[in-house]
């Protein structure tokens, strides 16, 4: 077939002949292409938005935290209260070299910080150094606390984000300041600004982080431990050794290993894998939707050129006799069906972009965007479909003869 541009030519009288099918069918292929990656890019960006809640954590950690137990075992009724101890700590670091991170944590919420004449109620968070791994922080201004810290028993403290706008309204670097905590004086060494909403033992913009042999002391919790967070060496599923370290605990406090309410052990790795889930079906559904939207215009699409083709018939008869090969016909019907979904998917690619680019200016934190290899992928799916919803129309417009379609006029 002669590629020149009279061929360009006829492929937009053709179109032009069938406006309001044109538009029609078009708008389908355009709100398909835009629906797909429109709902991709939001998709994309709420996935952003929700894995920030979980920014800074390992992904390989545990935290356990006793409970009540739900049934009778050793002599014992069923809801007795156990506490873990720190023999537990030092029992996981022997009987589990899978685990790399093994600490206590200890909470205190509510209680009363002032500095000068401003007040605030904080969570008091009782950790070790270490704990920097389970949880990152992101320090603004000073450190985070050291092994020297815990070893010297220092009253010092790292605060978060919304201590600091409540106790430093004039903001400046914190460190080095006092802070009034339930009667005992602390100095802040370090700003956490970590912006995430869910985290071990409470926000991180509301806590105050002190060294955890400070405040054995200062609550006078003694041996009692809270909360141990643990972290898992690389490669290691925590998850799979759970039955292993129920077995641990309850052999020592005496209570069902299969008790799931006596010990929460929260495996962070699953919640990982929930969202990941969650999104993996959205993302299926977004490309039902998308693919089922573009499908049935490219339906349209062949239908109006299967009526194009009847329309043409004397058209084409006349082609055939003049000269024209049956793949020239063949050709230009479907370069007139990958025109039409080319450019309605053209046009839909670019206001998607334009959609989520505005959401982007509104929201500035989260990424709305789709990728260019999804863009392209899109493009060049639309013109196999344009191709494949020709094939029809020009085969039959191949078996038109001359004197068929003369006797048609």
């Amino acid at each position: 077939m002669k590629f020149d541009l009279d061929i360009f030519n006829e492929i937009g009288e053709s179109l032009s002949r069938n406006k309001s099918r044109t538009l029609l069918t078009g708008f389908g292929i355009f709100w398909g292409v835009f629906m797909l990656l429109f709902l991709a890019g939001g998709g994309a960006g709420v996935k952003t938005m929700l894995m920030k809640n979980f920014e800074g954590f390992a992904s390989n950690s545990i935290i356990f935290l006793s409970s009540q137990t739900s049934q009778p075992y050793g002599g014992f009724r069923a809801g007795r209260y156990w506490s873990m101890e720190t023999s537990d700590v030092e029992r996981l670091k022997t009987m589990c070299p899978e685990l790399e991170v093994i600490v206590p944590c200890y909470n205190r919420w509510n209680a009363s910080v002032t500095k000068d004449d401003e007040s605030f109620n904080a969570i008091i968070a009782g950790i070790y150094p270490e704990f920097g791994q389970i949880q990152t922080p992101n320090i603004k201004y000073g450190r985070y606390l050291n092994d020297v810290d815990m070893r010297l028993e220092r009253k010092v403290c790292v605060i978060g984000e919304k201590v600091y706008n409540e106790l430093f309204p004039d903001g400046g670097d914190p460190c080095g300041e006092k802070i009034c905590v339930e009667s005992t004086y602390f100095t802040v060494v370090g700003l956490d600004v970590s912006a995430n909403s869910v985290s071990i033992n409470g926000t991180s913009d509301q806590k105050i982080s002190i060294p955890y042999s400070v405040a054995q002391k200062l609550y006078n919790f003694g041996d009692r431990v809270e909360m141990i967070c643990c972290t898992g060496k690389s490669g290691i599923m925590l998850s799979e050794n759970e039955d292993r370290y129920r077995a641990i605990f309850a052999r020592k406090h005496r209570f069902r290993s299969d008790d799931k309410a006596a010990l929460f052990a929260i495996f962070t790795e699953q919640l990982y894998a929930i969202v990941e889930n969650v999104f993996r079906g959205v993302n299926f559904i977004i490309l039902l939707i998308g693919i089922g939207t573009i499908l049935a215009g490219a339906i349209g699409v062949s239908n109006i050129m299967m009526v194009t083709v009847k329309e043409r018939t004397t058209e084409i008869g006349i082609r055939r006799a003049i000269g024209a090969t049956a793949s020239d016909i063949r050709w230009q019907i479907i370069l007139e069906s990958i025109a039409l979904t080319s450019i309605a998917g053209v046009m839909g690619i670019i206001f998607s972009v334009m959609v989520l680019s505005l959401m982007n200016m509104i929201i500035t934190d989260i990424d709305f965007m789709v990728s260019f290899g999804t863009a392209v992928l899109a493009l060049v799916f639309l013109m196999i479909l344009g191709v494949l919803a020709g094939l029809a129309p020009s085969t039959r417009a191949m078996n038109i003869k001359p004197v068929d379609a003369m006797r048609d006029e």
